[in-house]
């Protein structure tokens, strides 16, 4: 994978995302995934391909989440893959909402914030309003990709 150009980052939030950058979570692709979804911004080379498995409730089973150029997607790609297992499609768009809302500079309510748990990390990316779409783009596929499931086979 190809690394980009990065955020100075330090202290605990820096850390988290270092961490899922140099240790990046769920990128082994998965055989046979229930769902598939690609993003790519063309401008800064950014990639990701996330999949998951359902398992007989709906529920998110695994996750590969695998992404390539700077840091941030890709610990993004990383955590979000870490918050899925267990997640209906529901409390997945769910978390996706919160964590839009929050890359958007909304004020959430303490009890979204500790649901969103490391996710949190990435708000620094705020003050970087250029590398905010680094942050959501596995999001976007993410979003994409529900979409996509639920509309079924073309």
């Amino acid at each position: 994978m190809t690394q980009g150009p990065d955020l100075p980052l330090s202290g605990l939030y820096g850390d988290r995302i270092l961490d899922h950058f140099r240790n990046p979570r769920n990128r082994a692709p998965l055989p046979a995934p229930d769902l598939t979804a690609k993003e790519f911004n063309p401008f800064c080379g950014d990639r990701v391909l996330l999949q998951f498995k359902l398992d007989g409730s709906g529920k998110v089973a695994q996750s590969c989440a695998a992404a390539e150029g700077c840091s941030i997607i890709q610990a993004s790609a990383s955590m979000l893959s870490c918050q899925l297992e267990g997640k209906s499609l529901e409390e997945v768009e769910a978390l996706s909402a919160n964590f839009r809302s929050m890359m958007e500079g909304e004020e959430l309510p303490p009890e979204i914030l500790e649901a969103l748990g490391e996710l949190e990390a990435l708000r620094v990316v705020l003050a970087y309003p250029v590398r905010i779409k680094c942050a959501l783009l596995p999001w976007v596929a993410l979003e994409e990709g529900v979409e996509s499931y639920r509309k079924g086979p073309p």
